[in-house]
C-alpha cells in the first residue's frame, strides 16, 4: 500500500540531507552604494552577494512561502574548467564548504557526487521559499539532467514534477564535435501539482479575418473532428444549404455534441468551406482566442537562441563579452508569463549575468505589473555585472540605445551577507551555553519561527513544535555528557511512540542509527552546532 519512493543514492548524502537545517542564520549587510534605490529595504527588489547557501537561508524567514516562481541556471557539470561557476566545483567557496561538511571522503568523490552534494541543500532550501501555487524551473543538460531529475523526485515529490521543457539554444551547427548540441532541459516542478497550473500563452501566429463580414470580428476557422472514436461524439451532420451529410473521418470523432453543434449553427459559427461541399469548421474569433490564449508546447523554438542572448548582454557593456553563458531574455520571459502572476516574486539564487532582474523589468514596462525579483550571486562579479546590468537597464544605458525605452521603471536594494546571527554572542566566553540559550538558537536557526520559551520542556529534551516538526534537543552544558551522548534506535523509536505522526526534528552530538531507519520513523536528525566543542579545549 503506498510503496516505498525511490531515492538517490550518492557519495555524501548522509552528510548533506539535513545540512541545509543546520546552517546558521547570517546578517544581510545593506550597501547604499551599490543599490539604486532611496530606501533600502528586505522587501525592494533584491541583489544579494554571497553564498547562495548561506543567503538564502538568511531570507528564509522574510520570503518562506512567499515566491511564485525560481529559476535557477546551476553548474552543467560539464567538466570543463572554464566555466564561471566552474563545473568541477572547484570554486573555493564550494571546494571549502565540501571539504568541513563532508570531511575528507569527499576528496574521493566523482564530480557527479561533488556537485550533488552542492545541490541538494540548496533545492531543500528553495522548495521552502515557495508558496503553495509556485513552482521551480532549473535550467541544465545532458550532463546531470538525469540525476537533477532524482534528486528533484526526492525533495519535491515525483508527484509534483510538471513538465522537462526543451529549450533549442543553437542554430548554427558544430564542427568540433561528433553531434552538434542544440538543445537544454529546463525541468518544471510545482510545490504542489494540485494547486499549480501553467499559465495561458499568447496566441502567436494565427492568421484571422472577417470574410463574411461577421460583427463579431475576426475569426479563424478550427477543425471540427479530434482523434479518437467516442460514440457519443459520432453523428451525422447535415449541411442546410445542400443537404449533403458528413461524419467524422475515420478513426476520429466531432469535438463537440450534436446539441451544441446545433447551437453553433443557428449562432452562425459553423462554416462549410467553398460551394458548401468541404467537411464543417467551426469560427474561433480573435477577441476569444486572445481571451484564453493557448497551451505552451514543451518544445521551444520561438524562444531567442545562447547566441541572442551574448548579443543582447554585449549590447549593454558596450559591446564587451563580460560573461560566457547568459540566458536570453526571451526565455525568462517565457517562464514567467508561464508561472506567474502581475505582482509575483520571482527569485533566482544563480544569478549569473542578471537575466532574471531584466525579464522581470521588462514585463513590468510592457503591462503594468508590479512583480519583484530576488538576485543572488556568489562570485565576486554580483556588483560589476549581475547588479551593474540591472542598472543600466533602469538607467537605460547601453551602446545600442533603441534597446531601450526611457521608461523603464525600478529599483533593487543590495545587500552583502554578514556575520551568523547569535552563534558567537550564544557561544562566548569560556562556558557552554544553557539549555534554554541553545535551544531557543537551534529552534530559530532550524525553523525559522518564533521561539515559545514557555513550551519548553527540559526533562524530555522537548524544545517546541512549529508548523513542520516537533523539536527535541539532546543537550547539556556538559563536555563529558556531549561526548557520550548519541541518538540510538531505541531513542528514536520512543520520541516517535510518544509524538504522534508530526515529523520530528532531532538535534543531538551525534547519532548511532541508519538515515534510512529514520526516514521510515519520519524523523530528521541534526547534529548541534559544532561551536560548542570549541569551548573548554
Amino acid at each position: 500500500k503506498g510503496g516505498i519512493m525511490p531515492t538517490i543514492q550518492f557519495k555524501g548524502k548522509s552528510f548533506v540531507q539535513n545540512h541545509h537545517l543546520a546552517v546558521p542564520y547570517h546578517q544581510l549587510v545593506p550597501q547604499k552604494d551599490k543599490s539604486l534605490t532611496d530606501k533600502l529595504s528586505l522587501h525592494d527588489n533584491l541583489i544579494i552577494h554571497g553564498d547562495n547557501l548561506l543567503a538564502l537561508k538568511a531570507l528564509l524567514p522574510t520570503y518562506a512561502g512567499k515566491v511564485k516562481c525560481i529559476y535557477i541556471d546551476p553548474p552543467y557539470n560539464t567538466g570543463n574548467e572554464g566555466w564561471v561557476y566552474n563545473d568541477k566545483v572547484n570554486s573555493p567557496l564550494i571546494k571549502e564548504w565540501i571539504g568541513k561538511t563532508v570531511g575528507k571522503e569527499g576528496e574521493d568523490f566523482t564530480r557527479h557526487d561533488k556537485w550533488l552534494c552542492m545541490m541538494m541543500p540548496r533545492l531543500k532550501l528553495l522548495r521552502e521559499f515557495l508558496c503553495d501555487d509556485g513552482a521551480i524551473f532549473i535550467s541544465i543538460d545532458d550532463n546531470e539532467q538525469h540525476n537533477l531529475r532524482e534528486l528533484l523526485d526526492e525533495i519535491f515529490g515525483e508527484q509534483n514534477f510538471v513538465t522537462d521543457f526543451i529549450w533549442n539554444h543553437r542554430k548554427s551547427s558544430q564542427n568540433d564535435t561528433d553531434y552538434s548540441l542544440a538543445h537544454n532541459y529546463t525541468l518544471c516542478y510545482a510545490k504542489n501539482r494540485r494547486t499549480f497550473k501553467l499559465n495561458s500563452l499568447k496566441i502567436d501566429g494565427l492568421k484571422f479575418s472577417n470574410p463574411d463580414h461577421d460583427p463579431r470580428g475576426d475569426w479563424v476557422a478550427d477543425p471540427m473532428d479530434a482523434p479518437n472514436i467516442r460514440p457519443n461524439l459520432t453523428y451525422a451532420i447535415k449541411n442546410p444549404n445542400t443537404g449533403l451529410e458528413y461524419w467524422p473521418p475515420q478513426g476520429r470523432h466531432w469535438r463537440i455534441t450534436e446539441e451544441k453543434f446545433k447551437m453553433a449553427l443557428a449562432d452562425n459559427r459553423v462554416i462549410w468551406g467553398k460551394n458548401g461541399k468541404t467537411k464543417p469548421q467551426l469560427k474561433r474569433f480573435k477577441s476569444e482566442a486572445e481571451a484564453k490564449g493557448t497551451n505552451p508546447f514543451t518544445i521551444w523554438n520561438d524562444v531567442p537562441t545562447a547566441t541572442d542572448a551574448t548579443r543582447e548582454l554585449m549590447n549593454i557593456f558596450g559591446g564587451k563579452k563580460e560573461f560566457d553563458t547568459p540566458k536570453p531574455v526571451g526565455l525568462l520571459n517565457r517562464i514567467i508569463k508561464l508561472s506567474c502572476n502581475k505582482d509575483s516574486l520571482i527569485l533566482d539564487s544563480f544569478a549569473g549575468s542578471g537575466t532574471t532582474a531584466e525579464a522581470v523589468i521588462k514585463l513590468n514596462e510592457g503591462d503594468g505589473g508590479n512583480r519583484k525579483f530576488i538576485l543572488v550571486e556568489m562570485e565576486d562579479y554580483a556588483d560589476k555585472l549581475t547588479a551593474e546590468r540591472v542598472r543600466r537597464v533602469i538607467n537605460c544605458k547601453s551602446s545600442i540605445n533603441e534597446l531601450f525605452k526611457p521608461d523603464y521603471k525600478g529599483s533593487f536594494s543590495y545587500f552583502d551577507l554578514g556575520d551568523p546571527i547569535e552563534t558567537e554572542a550564544i557561544l562566548k566566553g569560556d562556558k557552554l551555553p544553557s539549555y534554554l540559550e541553545l535551544a531557543r538558537y537551534v529552534y530559530y536557526t532550524a525553523t525559522g519561527e518564533e521561539f515559545d520559551e514557555s513550551k519548553l520542556d527540559e526533562s524530555k529534551n522537548f524544545v517546541g513544535s512549529s508548523s513542520h516538526y516537533d523539536v527535541y534537543m539532546l543537550y547539556k552544558p556538559d563536555l563529558e555528557y556531549l561526548k557520550q551522548t548519541a541518538l540510538t534506535l531505541n531513542m528514536a523509536r520512543e520520541l516517535r511512540a510518544k509524538d504522534g505522526t508530526k515529523p520530528l526534528l532531532v538535534f543531538a552530538p551525534t547519532k548511532y542509527v541508519e538515515t534510512g531507519e529514520l526516514e521510515e520513523l519520519k524523523i530528521d536528525f541534526c547534529q548541534l552546532p559544532f561551536e560548542i566543542y570549541k569551548v573548554n579545549k
